[in-house]
């Protein structure tokens, strides 16, 4: 008798969902002490339960909010001591055109406001999507 496939997801279904590169996945994600257990295997694949990679992606792979006060204006030192994201990620992500145009200055300093400041990291994602051809 020929067994169905297992119920679930694989490591490539998972990846695709939260827009990843498969090696993210599979190298980073189901290392970790936290990753649910297998449910099975479909073909050469380990199956996951998609309501458990859910639950560890929510727990894991957000950012909490960084409380800032909409209405403030502040500097990139400022930013980091508040969010963990360092201004020398700001400056980068700037000149890039990935993190938004300051908003004025303070002394020689840009400033954003708070509730940009809180919509910019919000948008950033937890992982970078890897380029196959790397």
């Amino acid at each position: 008798m020929v067994e169905q496939p297992a119920e679930g997801e694989t490591v490539e279904e998972i990846a695709a969902r939260y827009d990843v590169h498969r090696t993210t996945v599979q190298k980073n994600w189901t290392r970790h002490p936290d990753w649910p257990q297998p449910t099975g295997k479909r073909g050469r694949w380990l199956v996951y339960d998609p309501a458990a990679v859910d639950t560890w992606h929510d727990t894991r792979n957000t950012r909490p909010p960084a409380g800032l006060l909409p209405g403030r204006q502040y500097t990139a030192i400022e930013i980091e001591a508040a969010t963990g994201f360092t201004s020398a990620n700001i400056r980068a992500a700037l000149s890039k055109g990935t993190w938004p145009p300051p908003e004025g200055k303070s002394s020689r300093a840009n400033t954003w406001s708070g509730a940009t400041v809180e919509t910019a990291i919000a948008a950033r994602r937890s992982y970078r999507k890897a380029d196959p051809s790397d």
